[in-house]
């Protein structure tokens, strides 16, 4: 076998140290591969299988922990031996970086890191802009497999987030919810739904079912990279309009990886064709800017997109979006601030059973009702004429007024009206189970855009006038809720309520 030169396990009291040595070991096995590579596409046959691995890292907790009780992360819940694989150093340096910090101070042992035993998949080693496939013909392509490790689905599961990983008796239990070959799939995922790569993607990141939210969020983007102070840091004292973009921000990133810098500057070529699902990117150095990704319509979608995002652990994600009221009292371009969801999505039942609870997260929620109060400038009796907190119902059946309602045990409308639910969307609860399945704070803002039980439906002069109003007001307010989240600090807005009895300590 052809490999690089093993590193035997090493041991840190410093996360930076640590940090470098998985950079080393990381870096060393990419270039093998790429080298390699570059050697079969040119004619050469390997001379045996080549093969890098991934870096591991691990902690030995001999004692029980010190952790602050007030802390969601950065402990082991029991001594024990811990351990995962670990993939883009580059990419989750500033993460890593402060997951080895908390680990060494809360427990006060040091981090063993070294050459693991997991194969890196050629594909996954290769740069976002490779396309090696138009240089190979048809024979190299049927025996890559032959010469070079490829992706293996059973080394990418979710048992470990989805609460039913059980280590084999002398197996190390693990240290973050996704091992490298899972997180690595899912960069090559993001790109290929997104049409960007994962360096781009915030820490905040917002989802949209519309692509006048888009629309609206392209031209603020483009407008911030053209404004003279668009790289002056946030200050407490700036007085910003209500709802208006935050400073801070260096570049706004479209699809295709058109780049668009502070100044106004534009580098790249849009795409000949849309990517599935568009993701647009308002850009801080210190990832904590803004990402808006267009879901399209359905839970299905809503599964797929935060299955990739999870990877990147982002600080929150929030729904914007359209919703059916239903309620008479309601009107049309009414706000629904979700507290609860009811979840007949069906896509999440096999990881997250219907019977598990999806609690509303007090920051988010103040955050998303402070934003609302703030950009439509109403307050007390007068903001809850315009918005209305309660539970929000997502189903897969996008025609589920068209089911029989008689002589049936139950119906669509009996069932929401039992739950309490106020609102009716197909994305919503999906992308709140997985925000609570994957530990990454969620919430749901959406906006009334019809009321089918109460006979006002969307016809298109209706809804042309509706758009127009109500999309830059309820896009702005989402913005300005990232801002308001971006103050918080990342412990606080982590919630406890998130984490499992045997929680891992990697954020």
């Amino acid at each position: 076998m052809l490999t690089p030169a093993f590193v035997a396990p090493a041991r840190f009291d410093n996360a930076d140290a640590a940090l470098a040595q998985v950079q080393r070991i990381y870096d060393a096995g990419v270039a093998h591969l790429r080298q390699a590579l570059q050697r079969y596409v040119a004619g050469e046959r390997p001379a045996a299988r080549v093969r890098a691995f991934y870096p591991f890292v691990r902690v030995q907790v001999r004692r029980g922990g010190r952790a602050d009780s007030r802390l969601a992360y950065g402990f082991v819940a029991e001594p024990g031996h811990y351990e995962t694989t670990l993939t883009r150093p580059d990419l989750f340096a500033g993460y890593l970086r402060e997951q080895f910090a908390l680990l060494i101070a809360n427990h006060g042992a040091a981090l063993e890191v070294g050459t693991g035993s997991q194969p890196i998949p050629l594909p996954f080693a290769l740069a976002d802009d490779s396309a090696v496939e138009g240089r190979l013909d048809a024979a190299q392509r049927q025996a890559m497999r032959e010469h070079f490790d490829l992706p293996d689905l059973g080394a990418m599961d979710d048992g470990i987030a989805n609460g039913t990983h059980e280590p084999a008796p002398g197996e190390p239990r693990p240290l973050a919810l996704f091992t490298a070959p899972r997180i690595d799939y899912s960069l090559q995922r993001l790109r290929h739904y997104s049409g960007t790569s994962a360096e781009h993607f915030q820490n905040f990141v917002l989802f949209t079912n519309y692509q006048f939210y888009v629309d609206e969020f392209v031209r603020l983007g483009r407008a911030a990279m053209a404004a003279a102070d668009s790289l002056r840091p946030d200050t407490a004292g700036d007085a910003l309009p209500a709802g208006a973009l935050g400073r801070g921000y260096t570049a706004f990133v479209e699809p295709g990886h058109v780049v668009t810098r502070a100044g106004g500057a534009t580098d790249g070529t849009p795409p000949a064709r849309m990517p599935q699902m568009p993701a647009y990117h308002l850009v801080r150095p210190d990832h904590a800017g803004v990402t808006l990704v267009n879901i399209g319509v359905g839970p299905a979608n809503a599964k797929t997109i935060t299955d990739h995002v999870a990877v990147l652990r982002p600080h929150a994600w929030l729904m914007l979006g359209h919703c059916a009221g239903l309620r008479n009292t309601q009107q049309l371009g009414d706000y629904v601030l979700a507290h609860a969801y009811v979840r007949e999505d069906h896509v999440l039942d096999e990881e997250l059973p219907a019977w598990v609870p999806i609690p509303a997260l007090a920051e988010v929620q103040i955050a998303l009702e402070q934003a609302v109060a703030e950009v439509t400038q109403l307050a007390g009796w007068e903001l809850k004429r315009v918005m209305r907190t309660g539970t929000v119902a997502s189903t897969d059946n996008r025609n589920w007024e068209l089911l029989p309602a008689r002589n049936v045990a139950t119906t669509p409308e009996r069932r929401f009206s039992q739950s309490r639910a106020i609102a009716l969307d197909m994305e919503s609860a999906t992308i709140a189970a997985n925000g609570f399945r994957f530990r990454v704070p969620y919430g749901t803002l959406l906006c009334v855009s019809d009321k089918p039980l109460h006979g006002e439906i969307k016809l298109p002069g209706m809804a042309d006038s509706f758009y127009r109003d109500r999309v830059d007001q309820h896009l702005r307010i989402g913005l300005r809720a990232v801002e308001l989240l971006r103050q918080e600090k990342p412990g606080r807005l982590h919630s406890r309520k998130l984490r499992s009895f045997d929680e891992v300590a990697f954020q």
